[in-house]
């Protein structure tokens, strides 16, 4: 049965056992609780990039068991940054994990031509999971912060790894909605058109075992009595949609922040693309988003 709750994750990802998590320069008190959290979860087991003197210290102040994690001596951000990645690529850690560490630095050792995490020819891209409430299903999205304006070919990507996610939750057949302002095929707009031709696409067996419709637009794609309302016939996705594929960078992360600061949503993200999951969270995460994200990349390791 698919999963239908972010703690769901947690709990399959515990049923499978621990993945190995390399955290670069994690020497922050969120960062260290987060990693922490996840060891006593028996979701992974955190290996911490940086200076063991001040990890140690800052779990004491926080009330952090340090027997829970293993330190790698290594210092500065950015050294962190290639041990941790260099280890993950060497296959002795299953996901790799943002610290203390700004994003930049974060992602410029992901795309290291030479530290052999990214595949010549990939993409970067970034998955979210919502549980949004009154839904009977756990919404992935994508791509909300790494693909400013995302052509049809980079689409076609998206729609592999949001379908690749919402398997790892078990949902068979993912439903995929392309999102543009209307479900009525509106030949100037770019996500109007775009949503047409990936519709054929899927129809055509392209994009693999998937149903995906497009042009969809959200309420449309989220609850069946607006699709009825509207007239929306023959879409095995309108109401039912498992993913959201949003067609540019400032309508997927304008519904990310809705949907978490005003809609009081919770969620689990992570960097994908790469040979591993990459976990990227922020300060501003809160401690179950943290531990729902760290789950989810080791659910897909």
């Amino acid at each position: 049965m698919p999963l239908t709750r972010l703690d769901q994750i947690v709990a399959e990802a515990r049923r499978r056992g621990p993945k190995r998590l390399a955290v670069a320069y994690g020497q922050d008190p969120h960062t260290l609780h987060a990693v922490a959290d996840a060891a006593l979860q028996g979701v992974a087991t955190p290996i911490v990039y940086g200076d063991p003197e001040t990890i140690l210290e800052v779990c004491r102040q926080e009330d952090i068991d340090s027997s829970l994690i293993e330190i790698r001596d290594v210092k500065g951000d950015v050294a962190c940054v290639r041990a941790a990645v260099a280890d993950v690529a060497a296959g002795e850690a299953d996901v790799l994990m943002k610290g203390l560490v700004s994003t930049d630095k974060y992602m410029r050792g992901i795309l290291d031509k030479n530290a052999g995490l990214f595949p010549q020819g990939g993409l970067l891209s970034h998955v979210s999971v919502f549980e949004l409430p009154g839904r009977d299903r756990l919404l992935c999205v994508g791509d909300v912060a790494v693909i400013p304006l995302p052509d049809l070919k980079q689409k076609v990507k998206i729609a592999g790894y949001l379908a690749s996610t919402a398997r790892s939750l078990g949902v068979e057949t993912p439903k995929i909605a392309a999102i543009a302002p209307s479900e009525q095929l509106l030949p100037a707009v770019v996500s109007s058109t775009d949503g047409a031709i990936l519709a054929k696409m899927a129809d055509r067996g392209q994009l693999g075992d998937v149903v995906l419709d497009g042009p969809l637009s959200l309420d449309v794609a989220l609850y069946r009595e607006v699709a009825d309302e509207k007239g929306v016939k023959g879409s095995a996705v309108a109401g039912q949609a498992d993913c959201l594929l949003f067609p540019n960078i400032e309508s997927g992360n304008v519904f990310f922040k809705s949907a978490t600061h005003m809609g009081g949503c919770e969620v689990a993200a992570m960097v994908v693309g790469t040979r591993v999951p990459c976990v990227l969270t922020s300060r501003g995460d809160s401690p179950r988003s943290k531990l729902y994200s760290i789950a989810l990349a080791c659910l897909n390791a």
